[in-house]
């Protein structure tokens, strides 16, 4: 694997302070969400809503400048694991998984929360993203419960 290189897209008020570095996360991005928009003018739009929900995006690029991977992630507090930084996507590349990348990663979130005083690391992962689930047990992660979701189709 290359030497990658891991920027933050967002400046820790939720700008974009990278906006060459938002618009190339958008393929990798989508491989991961599917139904995000797919033009980058209504991605760029949207990430900059859940940014001003408190989400913050780092990126780990290639040398030639291409994104590799990403972590979107937020820091908040609740009432059961105090402070904590909680990822939303963590995704690596189709064409450069198993190199590195998400370890990368989640190790510059380890980093992160650390550095902000989060007594917990937290994430969700799809019941059939078994290959993701290795990946998180290796990096030390457990199955601490269980996530439910009810649509709210009428919403």
């Amino acid at each position: 694997m290359s030497a990658l290189t891991l920027c933050a897209v967002t400046d820790t008020s939720g700008q974009v302070a990278r906006p060459d570095l938002l618009a190339a996360a958008l393929p990798v991005h989508r491989q991961l969400r599917p139904g995000l928009p797919a033009t980058e003018a209504a991605y760029v739009e949207k990430m900059q809503r859940i940014f001003g929900y408190g989400a913050r995006m780092v990126v780990a690029c290639l040398p030639d400048g291409k994104v590799a991977g990403l972590a979107l992630y937020r820091v908040y507090e609740n009432t059961y694991e105090d402070l904590r930084l909680y990822i939303d996507d963590l995704v690596t590349d189709e064409a450069q998984r198993s190199m590195g990348v998400g370890s990368q990663l989640l190790e510059q979130c380890e980093t992160l929360a650390r550095v902000n005083g989060c007594r917990y690391l937290v994430l969700d992962s799809g019941t059939w993203r078994t290959q993701a689930h290795k990946l998180y047990f290796r990096q030390g992660f457990t199955i601490s419960s269980f996530h439910f979701t009810k649509p709210l189709l009428d919403a």
